[in-house]
């Protein structure tokens, strides 16, 4: 998911409507008011942010994300009139991994986009649910700005089903894929870990899906 913040209906739209012409959801926000409370309800893989904006400026809000854990290493491009060196510069210096100046051509945006996502990638993958943040690099745990703490089966589990996410995952392939082949015990153990795990999480947990007599999974829309 690519969150765009642009007051610009017109270019806000094209920007929406080429990105899933190409296959990428996307939503689009006019006022960061907006955009603030869907970050409540899901971290996006990439922010679109322009700077100048009603309520708030792009700046503000660009300091703000990189100050918090949940959001400190999410991929943003800045999107601007502006096109000054200085400008340019604050951005960048600001936390924003790109920075495009209007008028743009979205091929070029597209470009940018995948570019970014593409290095983001290369480096040790973030994986989100809601206001969950796994980190399987530096092997943290965070909810909201709280980091959990877990057992290695645990966190093993849940980066599994979170690298599967929309799909279902069979009590037996959490067993082979945690455990191991060798493992000689009931597949109730996933239940247990599972149960746990949702506990340790909080409200988070709730992004692990039971799908009963079969397994368990992370629906595409957490």
């Amino acid at each position: 998911m690519i969150y765009l913040l642009e007051d610009d209906d017109s270019i806000r739209d094209l920007v929406i409507y080429t990105l899933g012409s190409q296959g990428m959801e996307a939503r689009g926000f006019a006022r960061p008011s907006a955009f603030w409370e869907a970050m409540e309800e899901q971290t996006p893989s990439l922010v679109l942010l322009d700077i100048m904006l009603p309520e708030e400026d792009g700046i503000s809000m660009l300091k703000k994300l990189r100050a918090s854990a949940h959001t400190a290493r999410l991929p943003i491009i800045m999107l601007t009139a502006k096109g000054t060196e200085y400008d340019k510069v604050l951005g960048l210096d600001a936390g924003a991994d790109d920075y495009v100046t209007k008028p743009f051509g979205m091929m070029e945006l597209l470009s940018r986009i995948r570019a970014l996502l593409r290095r983001t990638e290369r480096g040790d993958t973030l994986y989100r649910c809601g206001q969950l943040t796994v980190d399987p690099g530096s092997h943290t745990v965070l909810v909201g700005d709280q980091e959990v703490a877990l057992t290695q089966k645990e966190f093993e589990m849940l980066c599994l089903l979170l690298k599967n996410k929309g799909k279902v995952l069979s009590r037996e392939r959490l067993i082979e894929d945690v455990w191991g082949y060798a493992f000689t015990g009931e597949s109730r153990t996933v239940d247990v870990h599972v149960r746990t795990l949702r506990q340790k999480l909080g409200e988070a947990g709730a992004c692990i899906e039971t799908v009963r007599g079969y397994g368990y999974k992370i629906g595409r829309e957490s």
